[in-house]
């Protein structure tokens, strides 16, 4: 396909196809943003809990070191157990942090999401205005019938383009919602290892009881 022929499959479709070009930049844009962003975090959350493993129990001086070198999403939640809070109180502390932090996993989804349903929608859009273009032809006098399936031929390419975005946008937003389920899951994991680790134990109570 030459660029004239594409430019006239473009002007036929009323501009939609214009506008899915746009649709799919914006798709692919933030496909690879997310993915980058998502992939770069899990990793780094699979380095944590692996070094958190082999960590002994109150031990400070490595968990600031690991705070260092962690990733901005956890350096907080590392920075929040070095606050040396009570067991309930730090597992509320920590909890607060993840639930600050998870919409920002999945931001930006939503453009996957709406991409899926409206490319379709304007592929067709783009296919019924190009049959009223092709139809036309009808009413001009000596018309050939080849023109008029070749004109129905060209109509449909805005629903396969439709239904080829929407097909790209389903498949990266499941990937990238099954990469968010796994940070969040990670998130937790970490909680409860901290927790685990560096939440104070309970004073014991030495109190006399009182004779009758």
């Amino acid at each position: 396909m030459t660029l004239p022929y594409l430019q006239q499959l473009a002007t036929q479709s009323g501009g939609i196809l214009y506008l899915m070009l746009a649709l799919l930049t914006l798709t692919l844009t933030v496909s690879v943003e997310r993915a980058w962003a998502l992939r770069s975090i899990t990793r780094h959350g699979e380095r944590l809990i692996a070094a958190l493993t082999t960590l002994r129990d109150h031990d400070h001086l490595h968990l600031t070191q690991l705070r260092d070198q962690a990733a901005p999403l956890h350096q907080t939640l590392l920075a929040t157990t070095l606050a040396l809070e009570p067991e309930q109180v730090l597992a509320d502390r920590l909890d607060e942090v993840i639930f600050l932090h998870v919409p920002l996993l999945d931001r930006r989804l939503w453009v996957l999401d709406t991409t899926v349903t409206l490319a379709p929608l304007l592929g067709l859009l783009g296919t019924i205005i190009g049959m009223f273009h092709a139809f036309q032809v009808l009413a001009a006098p000596g018309a050939a019938p080849h023109a008029v399936t070749g004109g129905v031929a060209e109509a449909l390419v805005a629903t396969a383009a439709g239904l080829l975005i929407a097909v790209i946008g389903l498949v990266v937003f499941n990937g990238l919602n099954e990469r968010v389920r796994l940070a969040v899951h990670q998130l937790e994991t970490l909680k409860m290892m901290l927790v685990n680790r560096f939440a104070q134990s309970p004073q014991p109570c030495f109190c006399k009881e009182g004779k009758a």
